[in-house]
């Protein structure tokens, strides 16, 4: 009978495996060289991330106080890294992996150069020009799916369409959406689902590493995604996790949730909205009628004042007024003139008595004028004959008739002074009966004494 084997709990095997790692010189202190996967920067400051080759995985953890010491840049998924650090047992879970304490780039890895070169080259070609971006259409009612039909990305979307709409329909295109043949078949249900004449597309995938989310990286994808005459919204992994396929698309989602919500309308946005603009509506066409009955009050108005009836109304009344202020006018030169004609008549009852008198004062003055002309007369001819014989008087041919004469000199200039004379001057002397002509010999000033020169 063989001897019966010793039984061990889980615990103690794991304990042992653990003990056989810590004693193995060569995983006390390792350095790993291989490609950064599966990346996550913990809230607690720790890393977790795994590294792979073309052969195997390990999965690496850098605890915080760790990563002060021996991490000088921040890890990306792809790239190449050296991790020098040591393997153990993680009981709990019952595997191996790598504790790093100090890591150092080693260059860019495979899978990460072939999505720079890719993205590279379709940008030069324009795939990615945000110029031809199609706009994601705000209200739509058929909403194209291309996933794996048994992930967690569909029942995402399902769980979004139908808390925000159901009255959305969802057409689902099954895709592979890892593996070789994954990239084909999700660049061929584009194509199928673009021919449908839907309103939007949601191309997408649950988290993971960059080699699971690969086939969203190759070349017949982007394409397929570009030549979409359907705008195309792009759902791959987590929030961290960049695609070829984001940037071909039209629209990028973080997640496939987030793409489900910018996809379908809310029903109850769209209510509140409808709602909304109903109450606008009411409000503004029950202003508009006011301003109607407003304007057509007033148009009214202005037609009565405009119309027929009322200008007839009208001009009777001024014809009224007319005829009223005619016949006061008329009555008052009627009087007036009945006045006149009783005053002109008393006139011409007692013009011949004022004719008779007015003849007797014409005949009475005319013969009292007759003799002041005379009385007159007889004074301008006393006065007249005075005149004359005060002028005879004072008659300058008078006085020259009396041994008198008047002198000019030279120019015809009378002279009134002999100062006015030098000796050798000559004069003429004018006399009652003619003139004659004198040389200045001497001349005597009588107030000055008998003065000669």
């Amino acid at each position: 009978m063989p001897p019966a084997i010793p039984r061990y709990t889980v615990g103690q095997i794991s304990t042992y495996i653990k003990e056989l790692f810590a004693r193995d010189f060569l995983l006390r202190s390792v350095c790993v060289e291989g490609e950064v996967s599966n990346l996550k920067y913990h809230s607690s400051g720790h890393i977790y991330f795994s590294l792979k080759d073309e052969t195997a995985q390990i999965n690496a953890i850098m605890f915080a106080g760790s990563r002060a010491q021996g991490l000088a840049f921040e890890l990306k998924n792809g790239q190449k890294v050296a991790v020098t650090g040591s393997v153990s047992v993680y009981e709990r879970d019952g595997r191996y992996q790598l504790y790093a304490r100090q890591i150092r780039e080693a260059g860019l890895g495979d899978l990460y150069r072939r999505f720079r070169e890719l993205k590279e080259r379709l940008e030069n070609e324009g795939l990615f020009d945000p110029a031809i971006k199609k706009p994601i259409p705000v209200y739509a009612f058929r909403i194209g799916v291309v996933t794996s039909p048994t992930g967690a990305a569909l029942q995402d979307i399902l769980n979004i369409a139908r808390r925000r709409n159901p009255a959305v329909k969802i057409v689902l295109c099954p895709a592979l959406v890892q593996g070789e043949a994954a990239a084909a078949s999700i660049a061929a249900a584009i194509r199928r689902l673009d021919k449908l004449g839907l309103d939007v597309l949601i191309v997408g995938r649950g988290g993971g590493s960059m080699e699971d989310l690969w086939a969203f990286n190759e070349e017949i994808v982007a394409r397929a995604i570009y030549e979409a005459k359907t705008p195309v919204i792009s759902a791959v992994g987590h929030e961290t996790d960049v695609t070829i396929a984001d940037f071909a698309a039209d629209r990028r989602a973080p997640t496939p949730s987030a793409a489900a919500e910018l996809a379908v309308f809310d029903r109850q946005d769209l209510l509140r909205l409808c709602d909304q603009r109903e109450r606008f509506l009411k409000q503004a066409l029950r202003r508009h009628i006011s301003v109607a009955l407003q304007q057509l009050s007033e148009r009214k108005r202005r037609l009565a004042i405009a119309g027929p009836s009322y200008r007839l109304n009208e001009k009777q009344h001024r014809l009224i007024l007319i005829r009223e202020k005619l016949g006061g006018q008329l009555k008052t030169a009627l009087n007036d003139t009945r006045q006149k004609i009783t005053a002109a008549r008393n006139g011409l009852e007692i013009f011949p008595r004022l004719l008779g008198a007015r003849r007797e004062a014409l005949s009475r003055n005319a013969a009292e004028l007759k003799k002041l002309m005379e009385r007159q007369k007889e004074r301008s001819r006393a006065r007249l004959s005075l005149l004359s014989v005060r002028l005879e008087a004072a008659s300058p041919l008078r006085r020259l008739s009396g041994g008198y004469a008047f002198v000019e000199d030279e120019t015809g200039k009378s002279v009134g002074s002999v100062r006015t004379l030098s000796p050798g001057d000559t004069l003429r002397l004018h006399f009652s009966d003619g003139c004659a002509l004198t040389t200045v010999k001497e001349i005597d000033l009588y107030a000055e004494g008998n003065q000669k020169t």
